[in-house]
């Protein structure tokens, strides 16, 4: 019993591991433990820089980068296409996500000609549909791919326009130059949807009259029907379509009764915003940033410190943060493996995009080289489960 045990703690508690770090070039990033980041890029409108810690057991969080047409066509549109995607229940849905999204918003980019609002709920439609097909499919050999879902956050730059779309609590923050005193104010441009914010459970009650019990106080935290904080995704099937929250789905996703209309919704939050030679950068981040961080405090950070490496210099401070927290020391925090690491923080994706006004102001027309960046992290074999995991309930975002 005390070998098993000390094996445990020492799985838990190991240094780096040389089979968790990479060096070389910097052009797809570079690992080291837990952490994968690219310092620095260049996307159509400036620079870029991207940061994730892993702390589940199989990273939740998926991003990306997109620059260059984001159309079929060599024609354009031209731009940029940051996305953030942070899963719950396992990385099912934000690998889909990750997938799909981008080739669906080219597709409706090609047929329009043009980027638009239209357009991107356009594709979220589209990834959510061909999501609840593939649990449709899998649902007999994998009944628990119903309670899978992802949170999903996206902006798009395009002929000077900023386009922030979302569902969840990721979040996008603008980082906006005041003149007359040369400070650096934040903006947030996304709305949440989580329980949490009054505003939400509101909506809730409007959208279900009947059920005094779409929002329930549980843990002191708010949850829809006692099982999620998010009242908006992609996938979570299970509570938007009553024939797979059944059996064999686990009975603690199983609502008592049968509902008639979805629960939870797929339909994103769009705004529009007309990019000011003011706007210095927008940080996109996963919710894990944002437990630990005020917006202000994630725009000082990047203005008061080179670009390079900005993404990652957010993550670190999160999570000096959340040692302090635990009254731990951050280089302890370090050396804690994926699965108990989720028990002092969650996954962490940061993409900071800084704008440039030369940049930001030339046509949608102009052509750029494509880049195309996927966020990192520890690559396991197929069905391979990784050490020290203790599941997590389904729905923490």
């Amino acid at each position: 019993m005390l070998s098993e045990l000390m094996n445990f703690l020492k799985a838990c508690f190991r240094p780096r591991s040389k089979r968790y770090v990479h060096t070389g070039s910097d052009s797809v990033g570079r690992q080291e433990g837990l952490l994968w980041y690219k310092d620095s890029g260049q996307h159509f409108s400036g620079d870029f820089s991207m940061a994730v810690v892993q702390a589940n057991n199989l990273l939740e969080d998926q991003s990306q980068i997109e620059s260059g047409s984001l159309s079929s066509h060599e024609t354009g549109p031209f731009g940029t296409f940051v996305g953030v995607y942070d899963g719950h229940g396992g990385p099912e849905t934000s690998r889909y996500i990750n997938d799909h999204l981008f080739p669906h918003l080219k597709r409706f980019t090609s047929e329009q000609q043009s980027m638009s609002v239209d357009v991107i709920r356009k594709a979220f439609q589209a990834t959510e549909e061909g999501f609840l097909s593939l649990v449709t499919r899998q649902w007999p050999m994998k009944p628990q791919i119903a309670a899978v879902g992802s949170c999903c956050l996206v902006g798009v730059v395009s002929g000077g326009s900023l386009y922030i779309a979302n569902l969840g609590d990721s979040r996008a923050v603008l980082g906006r130059a005041v003149r007359a005193t040369g400070e650096v104010l934040a903006i947030q441009l996304s709305a949440e949807h989580n329980a949490s914010i009054e505003s939400v459970r509101q909506e809730l009650h409007s959208m279900h009259p009947e059920d005094s019990q779409i929002v329930v106080l549980k843990h002191n935290v708010w949850r829809v029907k006692g099982l999620i904080q998010i009242s908006r995704s992609i996938g979570d099937v299970y509570l938007k379509k009553s024939e797979f929250n059944r059996e064999p789905l686990y009975a603690k996703f199983r609502l008592r009764e049968p509902f008639k209309k979805p629960i939870l919704s797929a339909d994103p939050s769009i705004t529009v915003h007309e990019l000011q030679s003011q706007d210095q950068f927008v940080i996109f981040a996963s919710d894990g940033l944002w437990e630990h961080l005020s917006n202000q405090e994630a725009v000082d950070i990047v203005q008061n410190h080179p670009r390079s490496g900005s993404a990652r210099r957010l993550v670190k401070t999160a999570l000096q943060e959340a040692a302090k927290k635990r009254e731990m020391r951050y280089s302890d925090l370090k050396k804690i493996d994926r699965g108990v690491r989720r028990h002092f923080h969650d996954d962490i994706t940061v993409i900071v995009i800084f704008l440039d006004a030369n940049h930001v102001s030339r046509a949608s027309s102009a052509k750029f080289q494509n880049i195309s960046v996927r966020g990192g992290g520890i690559s396991l074999p197929s069905n391979t489960l990784a050490p020290c995991g203790t599941p997590t309930e389904a729905g923490n975002t």
